[in-house]
């Protein structure tokens, strides 16, 4: 059976679905959505380096075409990792 198969906005890399964490709008934010709904929704690694390439080259509001989105790369990464940055 085939899998089907993500690009990753970080880091470009095209990957199984199962790898990836879907990223959707809700309100003016990007949150993780983890129950998978319908919509336009944006796949990324759950990997730290990924999270900071896709705020830096801004690509939360270009993958899920929403200008003036806000993407709190620390608030995603909590909710991809559970924990904080420690710098």
């Amino acid at each position: 059976m085939n899998e089907p198969v993500r690009t990753c906005i970080g880091c470009g890399a095209k990957a199984p679905q199962r790898e990836l964490v879907r990223l959707k709008v809700m309100g003016d934010r990007v949150t993780v959505d983890r129950e998978q709904r319908g919509g336009r929704g944006a796949w990324l690694h759950a990997a730290p380096p990924c999270l900071e390439r896709a705020a830096k080259r801004r690509a939360f509001a270009r993958a899920l075409r929403a200008e003036g989105v806000r993407a709190d790369a620390e608030t995603l990464r909590v909710e991809l990792t559970g924990s904080a940055r420690k710098d």
